[in-house]
């Protein structure tokens, strides 16, 4: 049966909470008091007009709303009992009464539990006069000493002190200038303790107390730390600063602890004690206790939670927590980056008008909170001095601290801040601090690509000629034509790639036969110069190196070579993160053939009318006209998985589009060493209208008679299909003929002995050229 929820606040923090609530199937409805307009764009998420400080209508509305579970999300409520109102009712509260949240709300008191029941922190004293505070302070036994507030004050009542003089100024500020009001009526002097600061989270019912991941918030303004502190600038999770070893400590010593300490004064804690360590040389040492999901770190925490927090939330209201198995989701990491506004945290502006958060809502693994904005003539404005954060999820911590930092980039108003080195102590802990760092964590694996070596070779060595010097792994390939028999050479070369055909190669998951089209579509351009091509080496770019694409695509290119005659002799696997996004690449190729200089095509001068055209069929629509291809896919309505209507063998439109490229070099080349064909078009990009023309002498044209070739049904659902007219057809794709050859018509029989095997017909003529046009 679904519930209902009350999530008690207005900032980030409860917008993550609700958003997190929002993703369980137990939970029918999400009521926010007060909310906001972001919140309340959750779904299930309604706002509801309640006063969080009037007890008595809260406990009205849960019970007239059926409300099953409250999350309490600021301290204020907290610290003033608003979860001592609704247990006495009955009436599930995820949150501490007034007793324990003491732990938060008074720091004097939270001091003196620490020191009752030996959980490690910082030495103190508590002072309510001026004058015993600076006298203390003027004798202090320690090095540095830390000034706090003992009340809430927003996290903002603790002075680091530089010196003395200055612990002194706090002193004055507090307990005579009352800049906190109550809340610093008594104060905490304290040692400074030094060390790497970490939060760490814990779920608690009352008994049990379960760690969340731990994470590290970022105080401070500016980047470096420097500047004021704020209420939190950014986070990230889980923070490698506290290894696994700290933190079966911290469970036992601090939180465990903790929570036997409450027993033993009758105290129920039920919620989020947050502990605010500091990781010092003797270990890691309690700063201050929180009594709930603190802020910015819920951000970065919440979405890496694996488990229905619903179900956490109600197993602590009824201590059954110990038979929850909460889990977390593997390899990855949050980072969120705070946007505040102009002034923060001395001042903040509002009513600046927002751009830029549904761009980045949209993106892959990331996602924006809500922290001060409001909605103003259907704008999102700053309405605070935190405004957004904006939180991005990847499997390594610089990642997801870059995606976040660029997120914010995306994200404009006038007098936007924010930092833009949150996590990077993080990221020198988990990858430089023990002298990690390596090309693989900047996204580039080699072991990967020498993997794919050991692949490439054997697959190499299988397409070896006579003349081919040397092996992968040089700075160049190596050919001796004289080996290969040349006596006068003249050197072709061609490169080419396969174009958009590898987006549908990557969607259905086929890369072997791309290979073959690339080396298709080089050789053939070669063969167009009566050139045999000799060798061959290919480009292979990607974001992220899989060896079992690569391996599957470079055994299509020795493939290809094998049909084509010529070797694979080398080639360059270049992994470049951030530029091809998960499971793209891109290819190039590059041939190198040679012909006896007096046997160099195309023979121009010689075509004259009457010479013949004989056509090589195309395998389909090989490896050109394919963004033409995709949009008629699109206009059509289908997937490349669906059947296809033109396929003979029950396949898929993706599998009879990738039909790879027919390369013609073996039977072509007998033909053009008996002297007798003056020419041959590889029909590519500019299909037929642009390709026999690139042979012709500008005094003829040629005819050529479609009933004599068969037209592959592609071609005629693309038309159909696309809405495409013969002219338009015609100059995009081959129309089933992948090659022309012209010969004189004394010749064709000889050579269409030749190359018949390749289904060759005679298509068309040459004739005397008469107005515009060549074909």
């Amino acid at each position: 049966m679904s519930k209902n929820v009350l999530v008690v606040g207005s900032g980030g923090r409860e917008h993550a909470i609700a958003w997190k609530l929002s993703q369980s199937e137990k939970v029918k409805r999400i009521y926010a008091a007060p909310g906001s307009q972001a919140i309340q764009q959750v779904d299930k998420v309604k706002n509801v007009n309640l006063d969080i400080r009037n007890f008595k209508d809260i406990v009205k509305f849960c019970k007239d709303s059926q409300v099953s579970l409250v999350a309490i999300g600021p301290e204020d409520p907290l610290a003033t009992g608003l979860a001592d109102a609704l247990t006495a009712e009955k009436i599930n509260t995820f949150g501490p009464e007034k007793n324990a949240a003491q732990i938060e709300s008074n720091k004097d008191w939270a001091k003196a539990f620490m020191d009752r029941h030996n959980v490690p922190t910082a030495r103190w004293k508590s002072f309510s006069s001026p004058q015993e505070a600076k006298k203390f302070i003027n004798n202090a036994p320690y090095a540095a000493l830390v000034v706090k507030a003992s009340g809430l004050a927003a996290g903002k009542g603790v002075v680091v002190a530089k010196n003395t003089n200055e612990a002194c100024d706090a002193i004055d500020d507090m307990l005579t200038g009352k800049k906190f009001g109550a809340a610093g009526d008594t104060v905490v002097v304290e040692e400074l303790l030094q060390g790497e600061e970490v939060s760490v989270l814990a779920f608690c019912d009352g008994n049990t107390v379960v760690p969340m991941l731990p994470a590290q918030d970022h105080k401070r303004i500016f980047d470096n730390d420097l500047g004021p502190n704020t209420g939190g600038m950014g986070a990230y999770c889980p923070c490698p600063l506290l290894d696994s070893e700290q933190l079966k400590y911290v469970q036992k010593e601090v939180l465990e602890r903790t929570v036997q300490g409450f027993k033993k004064e009758n105290i129920k804690f039920v919620g989020v004690l947050y502990a605010g360590l500091m990781l010092t040389k003797d270990g890691p040492k309690v700063l201050e206790f929180n009594c709930r999901f603190g802020d910015p770190e819920t951000e970065v925490i919440l979405p890496l939670l694996a488990s229905d927090l619903y179900d956490i939330m109600t197993a602590c209201c009824e201590g059954t927590l110990s038979s929850q198995r909460i889990q977390w989701k593997e390899n990855l990491t949050a980072v969120g980056v705070v946007i505040a506004s102009r002034g923060y945290p001395e001042t903040s502006s509002k009513g600046q008008v927002i751009t830029g958060i549904e761009k980045v809502s949209a993106m892959h693994n990331h996602v924006v909170f809500h922290c001060g904005t409001a909605l103003k003539d259907d704008n999102i404005v700053t309405n605070g001095g935190r405004v957004l954060i904006a939180v991005a999820l990847a499997p390594e911590l610089v990642i997801a601290a870059a995606k976040a930092t660029n997120a914010c980039k995306v994200i404009n108003f006038d007098g936007a801040q924010y930092r833009r080195d949150i996590a990077h102590k993080g990221i020198a802990k988990s990858i430089l601090g023990s002298g990690k760092l390596t090309y693989k964590h900047s996204g580039v694996d080699i072991s990967a690509g020498n993997e794919l070596v050991t692949h490439i070779k054997p697959a190499a060595k299988s397409t070896s000629i006579p003349g081919v010097m040397g092996g992968l792994g040089g700075f160049g390939g190596l050919f001796d034509t004289a080996a290969a028999g040349y006596k006068d050479p003249l050197l072709v070369s061609g490169t080419d790639g396969v174009g958009t055909k590898l987006k549908i190669a990557q969607e259905m998951g086929i890369h072997d036969t791309i290979g073959i089209d690339l080396v298709a579509m080089c050789v053939n351009d070669v063969l167009a110069h009566g050139a045999e091509p000799l060798f061959f080496l290919d480009y292979f770019a990607c974001g992220s190196l899989d060896i079992q694409t690569a391996k599957q695509v470079v055994s299509g290119i020795a493939e290809g070579c094998r049909q084509a005659g010529c070797s694979l002799i080398g080639g360059e696997t270049a992994e470049m993160p951030d530029m091809y996004p998960p499971g793209e690449y891109d290819l190039a190729g590059f041939a190198v053939g040679a012909v006896e200089r007096t046997q160099l095509m195309p023979h121009i001068a010689q075509i004259k009318p009457g010479d013949v055209l004989i056509a090589l069929p195309s395998s389909g629509v090989h490896s050109n006209g394919f963004s033409m291809v995709r949009k008629v896919m699109k206009l059509a309505g289908v997937s490349y998985k669906q059947k296809s209507p033109f396929s003979k063998d029950n396949k898929s439109f993706g599998e009879e589009l990738l039909a790879p490229t027919k390369i013609y070099v073996k039977a072509v080349i007998p033909a053009v060493k008996t002297g007798k064909v003056k020419a041959f078009a590889h029909i590519t990009g500019g299909g037929l209208l642009e390709n026999v023309p690139r042979i012709l002498p500008d005094e003829v044209a040629v005819r050529l008679d479609a009933t004599k070739w068969i037209i592959p049904h592609v071609f005629s659902w693309l038309a159909t299909a696309g809405g495409i007219n013969a002219t338009e057809l015609l100059r995009t794709f081959n129309c089933g003929v992948g090659g022309i050859l012209v010969v004189k018509s004394a010749d064709v029989d000889e050579v269409l002995g030749l190359v018949r095997s390749q289904g060759a017909t005679v298509v068309g003529e040459v004739i005397a050229r008469k107005g515009e046009g060549n074909c």
